[in-house]
């Protein structure tokens, strides 16, 4: 008799996939090395999520705060998977907030360094947060994640089509509102929305840290637009709000204008537990297509 297969383990907090490729090695005060893995490209450059949450590691180690409260990056140039030098600087500590600054550099053929990113941040402790919340802000309506469709939910089993090397979405659980899939079956919406269930495929729970990636993992708000194709970040604003429950992450994304070729993205991330965990704001340049 054939023995059953012993259940899959959700992947643990600091012994994730996510965990290894966001790791940081320390190699002179202020200096970290790193290796972007090809695993969170989309298209053909390392999506932008996955680098602020690298940075977000670095600066968790230099600053005396554990977490992210804001984080604001400027993307330069296209980062590409391969190693990595991360710099930082101690702007200013305080009893609850400290601030920090950091730059990611990749190498040119001739061995120089090349800035890809730069952040400016701000880290404290959510633990210390107050529960005292007032806010008009609510949950994004959508269909349960059982009605919600990812890539292997295709009715051949295809991926839906975004054009390029989607090798990201191989490392999330990520189940789009039907309502703004139009654009994966040739019949955007022309609305600026975009809404999922969110995780990590090996079930590893959300913390501050992977809130930075969720920010951006999602297919752009361009698509629904009718648009193709990449849709390159060039300032990111995130700020995390408090620790998220365990349990899939739902996602809004929404535009509102698009106009000189660039266009703005507001997200929301809510837990489990109906809480407004982090928020972002990003300028990106507008597809061509």
């Amino acid at each position: 008799m054939a023995q059953a297969s012993s259940p899959v383990l959700p992947a643990a907090i600091g012994d994730s996939e996510f965990d290894r490729d966001t790791a940081v090695s320390l190699r002179e005060a202020g200096v970290y090395d790193a290796e972007l893995s090809a695993g969170w490209t989309i298209i053909h450059a390392v999506n932008g999520g996955y680098l602020l949450a690298l940075l977000g590691r670095a600066l968790g180690d230099a600053l005396p705060h554990p977490d992210p409260f804001t984080v604001s990056a400027h993307y330069l140039t296209p980062s590409v998977p391969g190693p990595a030098v991360i710099r930082t600087q101690v702007v200013r500590t305080g009893r609850t907030l400290s601030t920090g600054q950091a730059s990611l550099f990749q190498y040119d053929e001739s061995g120089a360094e090349v800035e890809r990113i730069r952040v400016l941040a701000s880290y404290g402790d959510l633990g210390a947060l107050s529960d005292d919340v007032r806010t008009t802000a609510k949950p994004p309506a959508m269909p349960p994640l059982s009605h919600c469709i990812g890539a292997a939910d295709a009715p051949d089993g295809s991926r839906p089509p975004i054009p390029g090397s989607s090798a990201i979405t191989d490392r999330l659980m990520l189940k789009l509102d039907p309502t703004t899939l139009g654009w994966a079956v040739g019949a955007p919406s022309g609305k600026g929305e975009m809404r999922a269930w969110f995780g990590l495929a090996d079930g590893r729970d959300a913390d501050p840290i992977s809130l930075l990636l969720t920010v951006d993992a999602l297919p752009p708000t361009s698509f629904e637009l009718g648009l193709k194709g990449w849709t390159p970040t060039v300032e990111l604003t995130t700020h995390i709000r408090c620790r998220p429950a365990p349990g899939p992450l739902r996602v809004s994304i929404t535009t509102r204008n698009l106009a000189g070729g660039f266009l703005e993205e507001d997200a929301e991330v809510w837990d489990s537990a109906d809480r407004l965990v982090a928020q972002s704001r990003q300028l990106a340049r507008a597809p061509r297509g």
